[in-house]
């Protein structure tokens, strides 16, 4: 319950001549929305992925120290000495989360403005030769601050990407590619060329195939299973190329992606 300031000022005075923990517990309550506000602006401009609860967390640990610091008789409003303090324990819980160096992030950010001004003037993207110059790095230092500068580089997939009409969020992880699946077009042709293949093939033929190019049978071992000459095996095969190359050049344009 928040109290009058002429009851603030009471606790205050009983809290610095005895230093009771139930007194300092009181006061942290009544200032804590001065926590939550300074964590609040501060939230605003980070990613995502940071928690305001983690900020409001930090910030109470610079609001107890602020307390206790705290000196009456300069007659100066705590609420002006406290909020630099909750935002300095705020900014140096980022720090100690942050495992990027300072230095390297320093170094990301001219890789940046490097990569944006040069695409501004080329109107392109810029090659790396042409941002190592740009730097005034060789090709090699050029290498070793790229891996350098992104192996610090995380992203949350639960941030939000954009919000559709009907209010549904977008994350970044609903636009990741799969690598696992195919494309469902490229699966579809393939399964035509297949069956483009096999449709004017003899049983014989097929299995040349078959054990050619899958088994990686020699022509030899193909003769000896269809208890025929190599030098039969390999006339087959080069007509069955041959049928295939013009059969498929006929439909070629059926199967451009």
């Amino acid at each position: 319950m928040e109290c009058t300031q002429e009851e603030l000022h009471r606790t205050w005075m009983a809290y610095k001549k005895r230093s009771d923990e139930s007194l300092r517990n009181h006061l942290i309550t009544q200032y804590l929305p001065l926590v939550k506000y300074t964590a609040g602006r501060l939230h605003s401009r980070l990613p995502q992925e940071v928690d305001v609860e983690d900020l409001m967390h930090a910030g109470i640990f610079g609001l107890i120290d602020a307390i206790g610091a705290f000196d009456l008789s300069r007659g100066v409003k705590f609420e002006t000495y406290c909020i630099p303090r909750i935002r300095g324990a705020i900014l140096d819980e980022l720090r100690a989360l942050d495992w990027v160096p300072r230095m390297v992030r320093l170094r990301a950010h001219k890789l940046q403005r490097a990569y944006s001004q040069l695409q501004r003037e080329l109107r392109r993207v810029p090659s790396e030769e042409e941002l190592a110059e740009a730097l005034g790095m060789t090709m090699d230092e050029y290498s070793d601050l790229v891996r350098e500068t992104t192996t610090g580089i995380f992203v949350s997939l639960d941030r939000k990407w954009y919000e559709t009409d009907n209010n549904k969020e977008v994350r970044e992880v609903d636009l990741l590619d799969d690598e696992r699946q195919e494309e469902p077009t490229s699966v579809l042709q393939r399964e035509d060329i297949k069956q483009l293949v096999v449709r004017g093939l003899s049983q014989k033929e097929r299995l040349i195939i078959l054990l050619y190019y899958y088994e990686e049978l020699t022509m030899k071992e193909i003769g000896l299973i269809l208890d025929i000459s190599e030098s039969r095996v390999s006339q087959m095969h080069a007509s069955i190329l041959a049928r295939l190359k013009n059969l498929l050049r006929r439909r070629r344009s059926e199967f451009a992606v």
